[in-house]
């Protein structure tokens, strides 16, 4: 806690935004930070709540068990390096939540039941700040070594978890990526103006110091065979990402114009991080944007396509539109359903909820011009659950030379890596890994461990982390028969 009166005296503040019309003429990052002297008596409002519901994961909070009372406490008494070793043992990569986390903590603060939360991602973020501006953040290398050879396949941050926690046992690391850089979709899938990646080029750089070895360019069971891993290593993470995107097969599907998000996200990443040239940017400019799907890598489409100068964006959604404000007594201190509006959606942008596409219209040159939608009611039946009706006479167009298939992803590619190690694999189509008892996160095959999107499917970076996290513990104990890693 911090003190003891201090969410009575002390008003919430947090983070600001640069003004739109600055932040949306480049692809920088554009939080202004609080200082020192407001982020410590933000850390005093932590109060003595008697049981912190903010680091109680895995149902509520936060998912890697963050001890934020301490670090909220230590930062109001401006111990800031003991703040930053409390940090670290639980998140790798705070630098990395504290930015894009949608943080279930602040959800579950007691304050929150007065919708007056600590600002808990923000005091996470200037604590690794001030580690990586003061020199604090340094390797932690193994004093011993195994022996041991351990592949980790897919760089995103479940794989960097994992990665580094076995490398600070004493194992050898190799973390095989198939894209040009480290980072999995934190690389290429999240726009810069809200991930600079040299917070990842930051932070490798202290894992290879601890014994981490980077290959990318390398796609395991196109490149290399799967088997070979099998062969040459002790132990095998699967750490992949849940790549394949949910599509929407209505007639127009193969116009022109139409992509599937994460396409349209990574060619225009890939060009501001000088990995290839303009001309293979998805350009929106000029050009009238939907983009179907209201998560966050719709939102993601919504500032990219307002940074390209686009005629117009709509953003539609299939579900209805969340309240305003949740049932605080119902819902608390579990995620609530309610109105969201993300940073790029206030950039410029039409939300349009209860609506369902029916089908692309193009030109005599198979280009996209129009989307047909149709609005929808959601009503239940006598067992409780949803069900979807089109409202007659709802029809209605919208003009659109560009669209983004943004409704999220099914399960990890299966061709390649998955099928060649016959995998079983869950009734969702995820790698199937236990996550209790002894062996957790193993798989069906032998000495094979998955974890992350790979085995959970979508799911948030910081539960990424915990899931990396979790499997180097396993992988650790398999190999050694006891383990020195933190649960």
């Amino acid at each position: 806690m911090g003190k003891i009166t201090g969410f009575k005296e002390f008003a919430r503040h947090d983070r600001s935004y640069e003004p739109v019309e600055e932040r949306i003429i480049n692809f920088q990052e554009f939080v202004i930070p609080l200082d020192d002297e407001e982020l410590q008596t933000q850390g005093a409002r932590c109060m003595d709540c008697g049981i912190p519901f903010c680091h109680d994961g895995p149902e509520g909070g936060c998912p890697v068990n963050n001890l934020i009372p301490d670090w909220n406490d230590q930062v109001y008494h401006g111990e800031w390096q003991d703040a930053l070793e409390t940090l670290h043992s639980t998140n790798n990569f705070p630098e990395i939540t504290g930015k894009i986390c949608p943080a279930p903590c602040q959800e579950s603060c007691t304050l929150n039941i007065n919708d007056d939360s600590v600002t808990i991602k923000t005091i996470e973020a200037a604590i690794i700040d001030k580690g990586f501006e003061n020199g604090w953040v340094v390797p932690e290398i193994a004093k011993n070594k195994t022996g041991m050879k351990i592949a980790v396949v897919g760089s995103g941050p479940a794989g960097m978890a994992a990665a580094q926690q076995l490398a600070r046992a004493g194992h050898d690391i190799v973390l095989f990526e198939k894209e040009s850089r480290i980072g999995g979709l934190m690389r290429f899938g999240i726009p810069d103006f809200k991930l600079d990646k040299k917070i990842i080029d930051r932070r490798m750089k202290q894992m290879s110091a601890e014994g981490v070895e980077f290959k990318t360019n390398i796609n395991i069971g196109v490149d290399i065979p799967a088997k070979q891993l099998l062969a040459e290593f002790d132990a095998v993470a699967l750490t992949g990402g849940s790549e394949k995107p949910r599509d929407l097969p209505i007639p127009g599907r193969d116009l022109k114009g139409v992509h599937f998000a994460m396409d349209y996200l990574k060619a225009n990443t890939k060009w501001v991080q000088g990995v290839h040239g303009e001309d293979q940017v998805i350009s929106s400019k000029g050009k009238h944007v939907v983009v179907i799907g209201g998560g966050d890598t719709g939102s993601d489409c919504i500032g990219t396509s307002i940074r390209h100068h686009a005629a117009s964006v709509t953003q539609i959604e299939i579900m209805p539109r969340p309240p305003e404000k949740e049932d605080k007594g119902l819902v608390w201190p579990d995620w609530p359903n309610k109105m969201r509006t993300s940073s790029s959606q206030e950039e410029g942008c039409e939300r349009l909820f209860s609506v369902a596409t029916k089908e692309f219209v193009g030109d005599d040159e198979g280009n996209l011009k129009a989307i047909k939608c149709v609005k929808v009611a959601w009503d239940k039946d006598e067992n409780g659950s949803w069900l979807m009706s089109e409202v007659a006479g709802s029809e209605f167009e919208l003009k659109a030379d560009i669209a983004t298939l943004a409704m999220g992803f099914v399960h990890p590619v299966h061709e390649g890596m998955l099928e060649e190690l016959e995998l079983e694999l869950d009734a969702r189509g995820n790698v199937k890994g236990d996550t209790e008892g002894y062996q957790a996160y193993s798989t069906s095959l032998e000495k094979v461990f998955a974890a992350g999107d790979m085995r959970r499917g979508q799911s948030l970076v910081v539960w990424a982390i915990r899931e990396g996290r979790q499997c180097a513990v396993s992988i650790d104990e398999y190999l050694m028969g006891y383990t020195s890693l933190s649960r």
